[in-house]
């Protein structure tokens, strides 16, 4: 009976555990002067004390949030975007390791016009900004990561790197 009364609480325990999870997240943002600079930016979910960190923020919750989405707001000509979570101001590029993944905004000129000039990667697959707010929603299971879908984009035919 003891045995099965420890064999229980490790069940318990382990399933605690597989429901937590960090999502580390760091990454490099570009000024419009050109200036780079380091930002951290991550995802905590603590079950046991019910906590989800966004970046530097602890929230209490009863549950984990299904997703979080992070805003990419061009300016008025296109030639810079503001992305809240990464930078005071107005930037021309990033990338951002989350986890296992890997979103970066590039600008390149290239042989056909798309907006601003930027390529948006989600890993290894590439978009076009199809509007002037896009975003990547970042979907969560309880490992981590389930997904990531952009909106406000348009597919570069699948091309990859």
């Amino acid at each position: 009976m003891k045995s099965y009364i420890s064999l229980i609480i490790l069940m318990c325990v382990s399933f605690q555990l597989k429901a937590s999870f960090e999502l580390p997240g760091s990454g490099t943002v570009v000024y419009p002067s050109g200036l780079k600079q380091e930002f951290s930016f991550g995802f905590k979910w603590d079950k046991q004390n019910k906590l989800f960190t966004i970046g530097d923020e602890q929230y209490p919750m009863d549950q984990m949030p299904d997703s979080y989405s992070i805003a990419l707001t061009l300016a008025g000509d296109d030639q810079a975007v503001f992305v809240q979570e990464f930078a005071n101001g107005y930037i021309s590029e990033f990338e951002w390791r989350l986890g296992p993944h890997v979103i970066k905004l590039e600008k390149k000129r290239l042989e056909y016009p798309v907006r601003g000039d930027y390529i948006l990667w989600i890993d290894q697959y590439n978009y076009f900004l199809k509007n002037g707010n896009p975003s990547v929603k970042i979907v969560f299971n309880k490992d981590g990561i389930n997904y990531i879908i952009p909106s406000g984009i348009t597919k570069d035919n699948g091309r990859r790197r």
